[in-house]
């Protein structure tokens, strides 16, 4: 795992809170955004987006819409797995591996902020399918 811009003691303390981070932070707010998908609950999925994508989005409703078209795997997601977190330009961002429905792996990134409300999803990318293996 590389970190390009943090320093040793920031590395340290990320790799040392990981159980942490994976349970009651930013992992932790991504597992309950898909537990909220499968149970149909845009409202709770919507509580854990940032401020910034709350605002964009306005409704829970308009939210769900596009997660669903353009995430379809996220809205109904398989296993889903965390992966690395890392720092990218000096944001957080979580890597997840998302099984579809047919159980087709597709990876994700998760950008995720901490706010007076705890951590949040700030943003997701598709990265595509995972590397095949050797």
């Amino acid at each position: 795992m590389r970190f390009p811009s943090l320093s040793a003691a920031a590395l340290l303390s990320v790799c040392l809170a990981w159980p942490v981070l994976a349970q009651d932070g930013p992992g932790g707010v991504i597992q309950n955004q898909f537990e909220a998908f499968r149970a149909d609950d845009l409202p709770r999925a919507f509580s854990h987006a940032s401020p910034m994508i709350q605002g964009y989005f306005r409704t829970p409703e308009n939210f769900g819409r596009m997660v669903e078209q353009g995430y379809p795997q996220i809205r109904e997601p398989g296993e889903v797995r965390l992966l690395e977190l890392r720092e990218v330009g000096g944001r957080l961002v979580q890597r997840l591996q998302v099984l579809d429905v047919r159980g087709v792996p597709h990876l994700f990134d998760y950008e995720v902020v901490q706010t007076e409300e705890g951590w949040k999803i700030n943003g997701v990318r598709y990265v595509g399918p995972p590397p095949a293996s050797v």
